[in-house]
């Protein structure tokens, strides 16, 4: 299940609210202009699909994100644990860079199709950390101060949703905050 954590943004010690109630994460999501959908989880889908497998089996739904949020471009890509140093090298590589805190000019939507991440969201004060998983779509509004964990081993398919033809650009803050903050391991494992 879906997992959100909210703490105060300068006390990773104290949360204020967790909950894997998806009408509560929706509510709470919601007052933040941040769009969260469940779809119909598709199990058939290859273990390394291609971008156009992935978008042929959930067409209905990319086409109404597509017709109602105005995206020009869509991908999928997948994070597929393979047991080499190379994938071990590129996973870490992938991981730390989304860990540094950043906001983008777009909105950032994301579908899982299997596996899990986290986006965390430095909004209001607080850090709001929401472990999506299979089913979940999450829309980042843009300009919203995050980052991103896929964990130590990531895991997982997304379907990529662009205002933009450039695709996934970030800007960087320079802050760390996900060195403070528990990491998508810590909270996976604590559920």
């Amino acid at each position: 299940m879906t997992l959100l954590t909210v703490w105060a943004g300068d006390d990773p010690d104290t949360v204020l609210l967790r909950t894997e109630d998806g009408a509560t994460i929706a509510d709470e999501l919601k007052e933040l202009g941040v769009r969260f959908e469940r779809w119909p989880v598709v199990e058939d889908l290859p273990a390394t699909p291609t971008s156009d497998e992935v978008l042929a089996a959930y067409q209905s739904h990319v086409s109404r994100v597509v017709e109602n949020e105005g995206y020009i471009l869509v991908d999928a890509l997948h994070m597929t644990p393979e047991d080499t140093e190379e994938w071990r090298a590129k996973a870490a590589e992938a991981r730390q860079k989304f860990l540094n805190e950043h906001t983008h000019d777009d909105d950032e939507d994301r579908f899982f199709a299997r596996g899990a991440g986290v986006f965390y969201l430095h909004m209001h004060g607080k850090v709001y950390a929401v472990l999506c998983e299979a089913g979940d779509l999450l829309s980042v509004p843009a300009n919203t101060t995050h980052w991103f964990d896929m964990g130590t081993r990531p895991d997982y398919v997304a379907i990529r949703f662009f205002h933009d033809e450039d695709g996934w650009v970030g800007n960087f803050t320079g802050a760390r905050l996900a060195d403070t903050f528990p990491d998508f391991d810590t909270l996976a494992e604590g559920r």
